[in-house]
């Protein structure tokens, strides 16, 4: 009998839902809230009673693409952490509460592992990399370098000590006055910019962690100087700001990626998380599998940011391994967890 899985996607802004059936997506939808726009980033309040508002409909919605019944489904996976901890309630909730309802087994998905099982999604548009390979997840809240043994065994060996690059993207828009969410602004703004134009000082780590604190107060420091001499300095330079900002951000990531494989011997690399969609970011994957000779692999853009169709791929795993979670199960804000 065929196994599917629901996913549900609650850790910051977006509710998502997914059904899969065995490693195929028969549905993969998303409710993004709009409402943050207006405060230059996510409030979490408003965020969780944006999720209580959509996952319902989402839900349904998902299960009515599909084309099943509630009764088909073999248990519900849902993310378990990291995240915002009031939105990740909204989606535990209704995990629970549909398990227990329906009899099926519960399951829990770390948000990260997740993001580097969509690579595991059956889709002609990918392909699937073999073990063990280096993931290299970056995203708003987290910029990690992962060493892959097998869908159940991941090892963190290059972690961010303070920021993640999503976040160095989005606050270095903030700076430059670019509405929310700053990072793909920033993006389409390089596509015509000279990223040589400025030059950003790159921090001293050690290993393989990275760190972006450093830059954003030096991009902070640089544009207030500047704008002493020239209030209108940002608006006269916005796509070579952008581009230089993105080129010193996509250096720091790739360097220490770089290291990474030289250091393991590993030369099949993926990339995941939200961050893996920036076009300048996957132009230098392309550029260093190629002169490296590595293996690269990317997920299509859907499955790249928040999204309930990774969930439900980790949840399939775990649902194999016959890995269920108790009803006493709580969510967890942090890195870590299960």
């Amino acid at each position: 009998m065929d196994t599917y899985i629901l996913g549900i996607e609650s850790s910051c802004d977006d509710t998502s839902a997914a059904i899969i059936r065995e490693r195929k997506i028969l549905a993969n939808l998303i409710a993004n809230q709009q409402v943050h726009k207006d405060f230059g980033g996510v409030v979490p309040e408003l965020a969780s009673r944006a999720h209580q508002q959509n996952i319902i409909p989402v839900i349904q919605k998902a299960i009515l693409t599909a084309n099943i019944q509630k009764s088909q489904i073999s248990a519900v996976a849902y993310t378990n952490g990291p995240g915002l901890l009031g939105s990740l309630l909204v989606g535990t909730s209704f995990a629970k509460s549909f398990a227990l309802a329906t009899g099926i087994p519960l399951i829990t998905v770390n948000h990260m592992h997740a993001h580097i099982l969509a690579h595991f999604i059956e889709d002609e548009r990918q392909k699937t990399p073999p073990f063990p390979f280096l993931c290299l997840t970056v995203s708003g809240g987290h910029t990690q370098i992962v060493k892959v043994h097998s869908p159940y065994r991941m090892e963190v060996i290059g972690n961010t000590i303070d920021d993640a690059a999503g976040e160095a993207f989005d606050k270095a828009a903030k700076i430059m006055g670019l509405p929310y969410p700053g990072g793909p602004l920033i993006d389409k703004n390089a596509r015509e910019g000279d990223p040589h134009k400025f030059r950003f000082p790159h921090p001293r780590v050690p290993g393989l962690d990275f760190s972006f604190s450093g830059l954003k107060t030096s991009i902070l420091y640089f544009l207030r100087d500047e704008l002493k001499k020239d209030p209108d300095f940002i608006q006269k330079n916005t796509k070579d700001l952008s581009a230089s900002i993105q080129h010193t951000i996509v250096e720091i990531l790739m360097k220490q990626l770089r290291n990474a494989v030289k250091q393991t011997g590993v030369s099949h690399v993926a990339m995941a998380g939200g961050v893996s969609a920036n076009s300048g970011l996957r132009a230098a994957f392309t550029r260093e599998a190629e002169q490296g000779n590595w293996e690269v692999y990317i997920p299509p853009f859907e499955y790249t940011t928040d999204n309930a169709a990774m969930i439900a791929i980790a949840g399939y795993f775990k649902y194999s391994s016959g890995d269920f979670a108790s009803q006493d199960t709580v969510p967890f804000t942090r890195y870590g967890g299960d």
